[in-house]
């Protein structure tokens, strides 16, 4: 929005330093049955730098990455007593250096190190098309990755990661990061590195048909060109000790897997990205551990529908939480799995994006009772 500066943006990214600032918001109105509706907004601003050491020193291969925000506002999720976060920017409060990281790469990209301070959510169990949907799980990450303690934005942890592309069309990568279970009070900053908590390690592997394996996670509009997909299988593991509410000592360890699948289902053009993709995702943690021990979600996105001259997408998702039985309280009824369904269309022209959304919940917090929420995402970049 704020233009080239009089070409000084330009001059910077010709020497391989690149600035991006944004200002997102979520507005939603919502009800549960029974009761009396709510409304809540929340906002979050972003100002990221990204340094390609190639073009400014010839340091060919080494990159730096830093980003910090501020962000606050109302929880829908928490106010409704969803499973399911209606918003996928929603968190806690806060002003923040989220991540930072010092990366080398090898072999025409196929080799990569990284080290530094970021969020495992944000590369491992993250959605693949984020930004066409609003909900939590299917607009940033599977809403239960937590339960290893696996860090996600903005409370990233010290971290490191190795990712290797040994075929064209496959990747593996495994990364290591502090499992703090409250990075919020111990870092509130994110400028002082703090090792605290277990280590966890999450690792995963990849196949990318129809695009090379070292641009496989990226979703941009030329991305979607073709007949292009991606599907994963990660698994994060914490040695430490967990709380199991069947057993009077704690557990050793714990884990969880993810299966995820996103496809370009059907174009126009084979050439081009107008027509249809799909995504399916699944995770599963020990249910003697974790209360929210499966999560489901699948979509549909019609990529580019209405005539118009920019960008624009209509996106219809689902998510299925499932409790175990184990954390059920004596006497009470047993749990049903929480439902969500959400519909959303995204208008994005130049700096400029809005995306309205309906979503509808059926078994509210996994006890019972509907809730629908519908509201507007806004976007600026600056």
């Amino acid at each position: 929005m704020l233009g080239d500066w009089c070409g000084e943006r330009t001059r910077l990214e010709q020497r391989g330093v690149v600035f991006d600032f944004q200002y997102v918001s979520d507005t939603f109105g919502g009800f549960k049955t029974q009761q009396n509706s709510k409304f809540d907004s929340w906002g979050r601003f972003r100002a990221t730098v990204d340094v390609d050491f190639g073009k400014l020193s010839g340091e060919d291969g080494l990159y730096f990455h830093a980003t910090g925000l501020s962000q606050g506002g109302g929880n829908m999720g928490v106010d409704l007593g969803l499973l399911t976060g209606p918003s996928s920017l929603v968190s806690f409060g806060t002003t923040r250096l989220d991540s930072w990281w010092i990366e080398k790469r090898w072999l025409d990209d196929r080799i990569a190190v990284r080290v530094g301070q970021f969020a495992g959510q944000d590369f491992y169990g993250n959605a693949q098309y984020g930004e066409s949907f609003i909900n939590g799980p299917m607009g940033y990450a599977l809403g239960n990755l937590g339960t290893t303690f696996e860090t996600a934005n903005p409370f990233a942890t010290p971290a490191a990661e190795i990712r290797i592309v040994p075929i064209d069309h496959l990747y593996l990568k495994s990364m290591v990061m502090a499992g703090d279970p409250s990075p919020l009070t111990s870092n509130p900053t994110g400028l002082v590195p703090t090792f605290r908590g277990d280590p966890v390690l999450v690792s995963e592997i990849g196949f990318t048909p129809g695009r090379n394996a070292t641009s496989g996670t990226v979703d941009n509009v030329e991305s979607r060109k073709g007949y292009s997909g991606l599907y994963q299988f990660g698994v994060a593991y914490n040695p430490g000790d967990f709380t199991a509410p069947l057993s009077p000592t704690p557990v050793s360890g714990n884990y969880l897997l993810y299966w995820k699948a996103s496809q370009a289902l059907w174009r126009i053009d084979p050439k081009e990205a107008l027509g249809l993709d799909a995504i399916f995702a699944i995770d599963w943690s020990p249910p003697n551990v974790n209360r929210n021990f499966m999560q489901l979600t699948a979509g549909l996105r019609f990529n580019e529908p209405l005539p118009l001259g920019f960008h624009n997408s209509i996106s219809l998702g689902y998510v299925r939480n499932s409790l175990s039985s184990d954390f059920l309280p004596p006497g009470m009824v047993p749990w049903k799995i929480e439902h969500g369904v959400e519909l959303n269309v995204l208008l994005n022209y130049g700096p400029f994006l809005v995306q309205p959304v309906v979503q509808y919940y059926a078994n509210v917090g996994g006890i019972g009772g509907r809730a629908v929420v519908a509201g507007l995402r806004t976007k600026i970049d600056f």
